[in-house]
This record gives C-alpha cells, structure tokens and sequence, in this order.
C-alpha cells in the first residue's frame, strides 16, 4: 500500500487532495526551543538566493551526478533549462505541471536512507561555502530572541532539513515526495512548495507550532514569495530582485544586499529564478535523459 511520507499531522481519506502546504507543514520536524523562548514568534526563510547564493537543487543535482546518480548529461541539460528560464523570467500553469512531475523522478527508486546521508555528503562538499554570512546572522539573531527558524524552499525536504540541521536552526518546510517502504515513487506529494503554497504551509505550521503569525518574520530574494511575505507582520527583502525591491520600497519594509560587486555577477548560474528555473531545469534533464535512453 502507498505510504506518504510522514502525514501523520491529520487524518486524508484520499491521498490525491494533499496539498503541498499540507505536506510541508505535517513533516516538519523541529528541535526543542530554547527555554526562554517567545513561543508566539517564528523567522522563515526563502533558501535559494536567500539563505544560500544559487539554487540548493541544482547543488544537489550536482552531487548526485558527481556520484552517477545523476548523469553529467542530465546535469548539462539541468544548467541549460535553468539559464533559459532565467533569462526568460516566466513562469505558467504548464511548468508547475511539468514540474509537479518531473522534479523529484532523477531520485525514483533511491531510498529515503540513501538520499538523507547523501544530503549531508553533498551539503558539505558543494553548499556550505554559498551560505550567505549575513543572512545566517539574520536567522542567528531570532536564536538568541528565543524564536524558531524555518527554512522554506521548494527544495525537496530531507536537503532542506540537511540545510537547517547544518546552520543550528529550528527546522525546514520543503516540497514532500512520495514515498513506499522506503524508496522514492517519483511523485510529488501535492505539489511543489513554491508561492501561495509556502504562505499556506507557514499557515498550517503556525496552527500546530502555536504560532502568531503578526509576530512573525519572512525573509525571501523573490517576488513569488510575496504570498509568504506578506503573511507575516515583519516581512524582509533579501538580495531582492528587482520586482521584489520595488514592493519592498513601496511598502516600506526592510531590505538587505549582501550582494557586492563581482559577487552579484557570479549569482548567475546556477541561481534559480523561481520555479520557472527549477521547472524548466528538472525538466530539460528528465526530457534529455529520456531522449537519450530512446535513441
């Protein structure tokens, strides 16, 4: 019978109805607060341009390839979709389709054991470095006020919690995947954690978390995140593209660039532009390496 990974925060009659905020919010696994904790607040943060310069999907994909999970190939492909998209800027009902589908199958069949330790591997060899300083320091300052820290990212949720585990903080929001006696089916539970999906899923967190989301803080790089941002009564702008510092302006709320100089240059690949990136990138790969096993 088919399991889905760790739904056991409410009771579905029909698996086919779960929502990608549900799922991310029913397996979110967190660490004991501190104990003077003010249990009203919680930080969330965007990951890919956010709390780590490129997309954290991308990383792993890398690392995946790096041990023949993943084809050099596939990776190719993956890079070509990305920059595409980036350059592209769009995002429609067709990519979030094709991405429901096609972003987590380059992991079908691992199992979820494998997947956890190579997360950890490839987190120190390839993401660790790309962590931006001071936005650790920003998720590091609501620590020390005794508040939870989440991480929230349409990456697949055990890199997620590889991440947050790796920086001390309370725990992570990711896209969930299916999963049967262990091993990955290829398919998503709901759908991929992005936009009005991550403003639902720190919804559904915050019910069961105790949560007061008027105390609250966001922090993304994304214009898609203004669901999410605009959830919370302390919303940030972090190394903001150009929509989301223009809305952050207008609404007066606090910016930070630890982009300088040469470094922004370099944010170009494999930076991710929102889902669009990581639709059209997954998806380029997965439609390559098909082309490949059939010709």
């Amino acid at each position: 019978m088919r399991r889905i990974w760790q739904l056991d925060f409410w009771q579905r009659g029909d698996e086919d109805h779960v929502s990608a905020g549900e799922a991310a919010a029913a397996a979110a696994e967190r660490r004991p607060p501190a104990p003077e904790a003010d249990r009203r607040a919680a930080a969330f943060f965007d990951v890919d341009n956010t709390m780590m310069r490129g997309a954290s999907i991308y990383y792993f994909a890398r690392g995946l390839a790096a041990r023949k999970l993943f084809t050099l190939r596939d990776l190719a492909a993956f890079t070509l979709g990305q920059a595409l998209f980036r350059v592209r800027g769009t995002e429609n009902a067709e990519h979030i389709s094709t991405a429901r589908e096609a972003a987590l199958t380059f992991v079908a069949g691992q199992k979820v054991s494998d997947i956890v330790r190579l997360s950890d591997e490839i987190y120190d060899e390839v993401m660790a470095d790309r962590i931006w300083a001071g936005t650790r320091s920003l998720a590091l300052q609501h620590l020390d006020a005794g508040q939870q820290v989440w991480l929230v990212t349409a990456t697949p949720v055990e890199v997620a919690r590889t991440i947050s585990h790796r920086l001390g903080l309370t725990g992570a929001l990711g896209t969930v995947a299916e999963t049967e006696a262990g091993v990955y089916t290829g398919r998503l539970v709901g759908n991929l954690l992005h936009g009005n999906a991550k403003a639902e899923a720190i919804r559904a967190l915050a019910q069961r978390e105790g949560l007061d989301l008027s105390h609250c803080s966001a922090y993304s790089d994304s214009v898609n995140d203004l669901p999410m941002l605009s959830a919370v009564g302390h919303p940030h702008a972090v190394n903001p593209d150009p929509a989301l510092r223009a809305h952050a302006r207008e609404h007066g709320w606090p910016i930070h660039d630890f982009r300088t100089g040469r470094k922004v240059t370099m944010v170009a690949l494999p930076a991710a532009a929102g889902l669009g990136a990581l639709a059209g990138g997954v998806a380029a790969g997965i439609a390559l390496r098909n082309h490949y096993k059939s010709s």
